[in-house]
């Protein structure tokens, strides 16, 4: 039986990256967003959506740059403490020892302790409500290579435990229940 419930943001699980942003080390700074997604695969394509008084919202507005970088079950904590702890008030790459590296083409810094570093561009900025869309194309990835699939070359997120936010909580990721195409895919004959 469904019934009825008040209209909100219940598409969960997200993903919950830690966004860095920032062009020179005094002002480098680092966002936990929920609000991310894949917009278009080609030209490759994301979005963060940030509220206007989060501090890192001014620096990505000025720059016009900053890298998503995924997060892991070891990560949580600190991804937690980027999310609750302002910019403002302390140098989030110092206080929980993190890596800033640099990328291939944006100023914005990497972190190195993230599998997976998407460099992006803002292509837009859609005023949207409570936050603001940063549409941005991809302009390069920066992936650990330990998680390559030396046969195949392809990224093995899995490999180094993601971790999902929902509805105010973070998990990691589950046992796999199949690969895309699997419900259509002819089965062998077995004997």
């Amino acid at each position: 039986m469904k019934v009825p419930f008040k209209p909100g943001t219940l598409i969960y699980p997200l993903p919950a990256v830690m966004v860095s942003c920032g062009d020179a080390p005094e002002n480098y700074n680092i966002i936990t967003i929920g609000w991310t997604g894949t917009v278009c695969s080609d030209p490759p394509m994301c979005y963060i959506s940030v509220r206007h008084e989060r501090y890192s919202y001014d620096i990505i507005k000025r720059t016009g740059e900053f890298v998503i970088n995924l997060t892991t079950v070891d990560l949580a904590r600190i991804t937690d403490w980027c999310g609750v702890r302002s910019g403002r008030d302390y140098n989030k790459f110092k206080e929980m020892h993190l890596t800033p590296q640099q990328g291939q083409l944006v100023k914005a810094p990497l972190i190195g302790e993230s599998p997976l570093n998407i460099e992006c561009r803002v292509r837009d900025i859609r005023p949207l409500g409570s936050h603001d869309m940063f549409l941005a194309d991809v302009v390069a990835i920066d992936a650990e290579e330990r998680l390559i699939d030396k046969s195949t070359g392809a990224f093995q997120l899995n490999h180094a435990q993601p971790l999902a936010y929902s509805h105010g909580k973070y998990y990691s990721l589950g046992e796999k229940l199949g690969s895309f195409g699997f419900s259509v895919k002819k089965q062998s004959n077995r004997k």
